[in-house]
Formats: structure tokens, C-alpha cells, sequence
């Protein structure tokens, strides 16, 4: 579903990302796991290219799309539902939901909408609320709502559970497992709550200051020593 390829991405004079090899298979839940300035946000953000990689190549499905406008990416099957959530705070939450689906066919509008109100029941209670006036997990379900409104084959989740309270973590956590059991669809998941994301993920990458130091089964980097290391950044890149 998706490679990337030796990929390097930087700010100015700052190398964000250096040689980054990933994959996610269609199906496939993986997750990306690090400290806060690792990388890991930047890599999903070079995937929809913005910023463009350096160097190396982003594939997916086999098409390169490393130099791609961020429009044609998303029209190809790939949906972010971004950090901070980003929703539109003065409209509605159908109206956020209704933004997401545009690149979709018009006429998988209701059909798509129900399945989301059915994935977050919350949502639909509030459905004509501002999405600002929502709580910040109901904020969390709308932006996955309304990435998942595309009809995408591979959904980019950047830390969904960021200042949830654990009740609700685990109803996100809940609804991502349902979005790729029973829609199939490919997920990387960007997630410093390495307990929640590794018990998740079919398959793990640890991030490191902008470097991939170690990655395999989720379950075997659960089992491992390193990773609370990890997850706290202090493991040598």
C-alpha cells in the first residue's frame, strides 16, 4: 500500500527525517513510536507532501507520488486526520463531516455519513453543534470522522490520543480497530502512547531523531526492553 524509500525531509537547514525506510501493507495496522521532536509528525505530513522529501522516494500502491501536490494525493486514497485535530470550529459537525467528503462520490454521501455516526454515535447527538463547542475526544472523533467521509485506503492517524482522558483513549483506540477490521482500510498511526498503539498495531517503527532504530511485530516490540527507553527518547539513534 505504502513505501517510503531512503526518504529525508527538512525544515531550512534542520533535517527533520534522514533515510527513512517504512512500509504499511494493504490491511495493515502500523504504528510509528517516539518522543515529542522525533520525526513522527513530519513523516506523515512528507507522505501528503508538505514538505516534500529531500531525497528518497514515497510509493503508493507502487505509483511514486514523492513529488505530487498534497490535492493528488488525497484524490489517490489518502486521508490525515492531523495533530490538534484541526477541525473547523465554526461549522457544524455536518458540515465538517460534508467537507471531508468531497472526494468522494456524491452519491456515497449518506451512505458514508451513516457509517460514520454509526462508528461515533456522539457525533450524530451532536450533529447540527459547532465542531467548537464539542468536547476534545467528540473533537477527536469528528477529525477521524471526516477524514474517514474520503473513503480512503490508507488513513494517517497523528496522536489521537493526545490529552484524552483514558475512558475516551480507549474508545478511539476502540474505533480505529473497528475502522480496520470491518473497512479494510491501511492505517499508520503516529502514537506516543506506546502501550495503547503496540497492543493495536500489527507492526511497529521506533522513531528517533528523525532515524528508523528499530522496528518488527508489534508484539515483539512490546516485549522489548529498549522501547520504554525509547518511548522516553533516550534511546541512541
Amino acid at each position: 500500500m505504502l513505501e517510503l524509500e531512503g526518504v529525508s525531509a527538512a525544515y531550512g537547514a534542520v533535517r527533520a527525517l534522514d533515510r527513512v525506510d517504512l512500509k504499511v501493507e494493504a490491511g495493515e495496522i502500523v504504528t510509528l513510536v517516539g518522543a515529542n521532536g522525533a520525526g513522527k509528525t513530519t513523516l506523515l505530513m512528507t507522505i501528503c507532501g508538505r514538505p516534500r522529501a529531500i531525497s528518497g522516494s514515497v510509493r503508493l500502491r507502487g505509483q511514486d507520488i514523492t513529488r505530487l501536490p498534497t490535492h493528488r494525493i488525497a484524490a489517490l486514497g489518502v486521508a490525515h486526520a492531523p495533530e490538534g485535530r484541526r477541525i473547523f470550529a465554526r461549522m457544524s459537525v455536518r458540515e465538517n463531516l460534508q467537507l471531508g467528503a468531497r472526494l468522494a462520490p456524491a452519491a456515497n454521501l449518506k451512505t458514508n455519513l451513516d457509517s460514520v455516526l454509526a462508528l461515533f454515535p456522539r457525533l450524530g447527538e451532536r450533529i447540527d453543534q459547532r465542531g467548537g463547542t464539542l468536547s476534545g475526544g467528540e473533537q477527536q472523533m469528528l477529525a477521524i470522522g471526516r477524514a474517514l467521509m474520503a473513503e480512503p485506503e490508507l488513513l494517517l492517524l497523528d496522536e489521537p490520543s493526545l490529552g484524552l482522558a483514558p475512558l475516551i483513549v480507549r474508545q478511539i483506540f476502540a474505533a480505529i480497530a473497528r475502522i480496520n477490521r470491518e473497512r479494510g482500510t491501511a492505517i499508520l498511526l503516529v502514537e506516543q502512547n506506546a502501550h495503547h498503539a503496540l497492543r493495536l498495531a500489527h507492526r511497529g517503527y521506533v522513531l528517533a531523531t528523525g532515524r528508523v532504530v528499530m522496528e518488527g511485530p508489534a508484539a515483539e516490540l512490546a516485549a522489548n526492553a529498549d522501547i520504554q527507553t525509547a518511548y522516553l527518547g533516550k534511546l541512541s539513534a
